[in-house]
């Protein structure tokens, strides 16, 4: 197996780390790639007031998961839980042992490649990994690379390869932190990174929370979920946007309902059921063996509570999983819109897109009976809600008063 391993502080972690990344494992065919992230770097001092250890980290785990390859990708907190410097020889050895078989290649930027000598216990990371160094500009490719190449080779016997990347992100990690403090940088940055940022109130970042613009609102959205999810919510908004055109609704509300609907998604039960706690949310008793149905209802305490969104959005997130008997205008639109979202692809999802313009009741109700089939199919129970708000739009389109 060839593994690659890119160590630094990452702080923050950016565009040019993931393209340098995600080229290094075509360019040297890695089975597997892992970001180490450095505690206590040896040959700089982290500035004062930055993220902790623990920050840093979180921050590399959500620039990682939105690359091409996910699955190749791991980030290791081995550095972080090694007490004092981070040498890279001694997380090396640490690998190597881990994984004997293992071909490692150090991948670093040119700075670090033209200094390795310096570093300490050369012989053992030549010895241990190839090196491989990532030329960030075109100046970067020249005599001076090709002369330390030759110089570790014959000083330490190490195999050294040199990558041109061909799309430059020339940008330096002290760099965008002064952007950050300024108010720019952000096109820099993976949205869930920039997110994160803005949670966390780092590198001199400070937004109310509560009265985000939309994109910051995205960006702390994209921050709390997979990047897999990413392009869900991205078709839920542009969907629930469209359909507040054609009927009417507010698309502010409906944008911003669309934004943070999945926003708690990926808790673990235990974190839901204490989001649950927090907010006094009463749960029965499917709902307490059924994590999938937890997130709605977390996720619109978190949207008004962290993200100050009004009460008709609450209530909009809220029901966007299970639907209710006697949905408003804005719920309906965010139900439907989160069923049948532009990435859907399942059988009868193009008539109900068509339906839904044509009239929004019957697709919701078309919606709900899909979804209680499907839950039958799969012998899994069926939430009463959903029930409920099947039967009122029956009623309502016979003209009948529901029971």
């Amino acid at each position: 197996m060839k593994l690659g391993i890119y160590g630094g502080t990452f702080n923050p972690p950016h565009l040019g780390h993931l393209a340098a990344a995600q080229f290094a494992l075509d360019a040297l065919n890695l089975d597997r790639l892992e970001f180490v992230p450095a505690a206590a770097p040896p040959h700089k001092t982290l500035p004062e007031g930055g993220p902790s250890a623990e920050q840093r980290l979180e921050m590399v785990e959500l620039a990682a998961d939105g690359l091409l390859q996910p699955k190749k990708v791991s980030v290791s907190g081995m550095e972080l839980h090694r007490p004092g410097k981070s040498y890279t020889a001694d997380t090396l050895e640490q690998l190597q042992a881990a994984d004997p078989e293992a071909e490692l290649w150090l991948l670093m930027g040119t700075d670090m490649f033209l200094t390795l000598q310096n570093w300490r216990e050369p012989e053992v990371i030549t010895r241990l990994a190839g090196i491989c160094t990532f030329a960030r500009t075109q100046s970067d490719s020249g005599e001076l690379l090709e002369t330390q190449a030759r110089y570790l080779q014959e000083t330490f016997g190490a195999r050294t390869c040199v990558l041109q990347l061909p799309h430059i992100v020339d940008v330096s990690s002290t760099q965008l932190r002064e952007l950050l403090a300024q108010g720019k940088g952000q096109a820099y940055l993976s949205p869930a990174v920039y997110g994160y940022i803005i949670r966390q109130g780092l590198y001199g970042v400070h937004y109310d929370l509560k009265q985000l613009p939309d994109r910051e609102l995205r960006a702390c959205s994209y921050s709390m979920i997979r990047a897999k999810r990413i392009a869900h919510v991205q078709g839920t908004e542009e969907e629930a946007v469209r359909l507040a055109q054609r009927w009417g609704a507010d698309e502010e509300k409906a944008r911003r309902g669309a934004i943070l609907h999945d926003c708690t998604k990926y808790l673990t039960m235990e974190e839901q059921l204490q989001l649950c706690r927090k907010y006094g949310i009463v749960l029965d008793d499917l709902e307490q063996q059924a994590v999938k149905l937890l997130h709605a209802k977390t996720g619109a305490c978190v949207a008004r509570d962290v993200y100050g969104v009004s009460d008709d959005v609450y209530e909009a997130i809220f029901w966007h999983t299970t639907g209710k008997a006697d949905m408003t205008l804005l719920e309906k639109i965010l139900y439907i819109a989160d069923y049948m979202e532009p990435n859907r692809d399942f059988p009868g999802v193009e008539r109900l897109r068509t339906l839904a313009y044509q009239d929004l009741d019957q697709a919701v109700l078309a919606g709900c009976e899909m979804s209680i089939q499907e839950m039958k199919d799969r012998g899994l129970p069926v939430h009463p809600n959903t029930v409920r708000a099947r039967d009122w739009l029956r009623s309502k389109s016979s003209g009948k008063e529901p029971c």
